[in-house]
């Protein structure tokens, strides 16, 4: 289940099997502080925020020139400044940028969504809202 996670957030099979061990550790880790009752669930959020934030460590320092090159490419694009906009959305809390991933990559309900991240409905719903907002400007 983790490794299927990892997998789908990173889309590259050796780095998915990276961040499943590391996972693993952050579990064992912190297995003092952790209700045993949460299972499945605690494993699923670890892994996602694990994985989202190898992302962004990637996104600002690549592992190569190459990655460095398309990077800027991409920003000078005509969607740069959509893609400013979101990054500013999102970067301005990981829990937003968890939100998204969960009901638009993964497909939960915002009922689901809400009991994974610990918020309102309501909540939810008004963050997927503001995205959409400024997906629709941008």
């Amino acid at each position: 289940m983790v490794l299927r996670r990892c997998e789908r957030l990173l889309r590259n099979p050796e780095k998915a099997v990276d961040a499943m061990h590391d996972v693993f550790v952050e579990v064992l880790r912190r297995k003092d502080s952790l209700d045993p009752g949460s299972g499945s669930s605690l494993l699923h959020h670890v892994a996602t925020n694990l994985c989202l934030n190898r992302l962004r460590s990637e996104r600002r320092k690549p592992e190569d020139a190459d990655d460095a090159l398309v990077l800027r490419l991409c920003a000078n694009d005509e969607r740069g400044a959509a893609r400013v906009l979101l990054d500013k959305l999102l970067g301005r809390g990981g829990l937003t940028r968890t939100i998204a991933v969960l009901h638009l990559l993964d497909g939960m309900t915002h009922e689901e969504v809400a009991r994974e991240v610990g918020m309102s409905v309501s909540g939810v719903r008004k963050r997927l809202r503001k995205l959409r907002a400024v997906a629709e400007v941008a």
